[in-house]
């Protein structure tokens, strides 16, 4: 019995990914004045060249064509800046993005926009709003588990800097 504990016990505190739950993912984009989507991506990750710059900084897209779970097909644009190891100016899909593939299953957090959605980002800990929600990209693994926010990287807040 102790042993049963013992296991169970190192089972809860391991380090690692939850298993995805939808429902409560998207009550998590609701708290955080997103729109909740998720899905299948259907066309991969394709580098779009940013025609904005802020500060020196180019603000280029990742974008991707997603099959939600509703059957419907979304356009994705996910901005650069904010994936967790973006180099300044990187003119190709920063990592962790450029290891998405067509198959993958995505959960997205963000600001629909027709047929698609966008700001699926940190919001660099401003208050979340329906214009700029606390967003997010998660890879869904084939166990179940929800990765990490893709784009979580907070360098670049400094651009939208008051």
């Amino acid at each position: 019995m102790t042993r049963n504990l013992l296991l169970a016990a190192l089972i809860v505190a391991a380090p690692g990914s939850a298993l995805a739950d939808p429902a409560a993912d998207a009550a998590q984009c609701h708290r955080d004045a997103g729109t909740f989507l998720a899905g299948t991506v259907i066309r991969g990750p394709r580098y779009a060249p940013g025609h904005e710059k802020r500060h020196g900084v180019y603000l280029s897209h990742t974008r991707l064509t997603l099959r939600g779970d509703d059957g419907k097909s979304y356009d994705v644009a996910i901005d650069n800046v904010f994936a967790n190891q973006y180099r300044r100016n990187q003119t190709s899909v920063p990592a962790p993005l450029n290891t998405i593939r067509v198959g993958d299953k995505l959960e997205l957090c963000g600001q629909p926009f027709p047929n698609g959605i966008h700001w699926v980002h940190t919001n660099c800990g401003v208050t979340p709003s329906a214009e700029k929600p606390n967003g997010w990209v998660r890879k869904v693994g084939t166990d179940g588990s929800a990765g990490d926010n893709m784009e979580a990287g907070t360098t670049y807040c400094r651009l939208w800097a008051q």
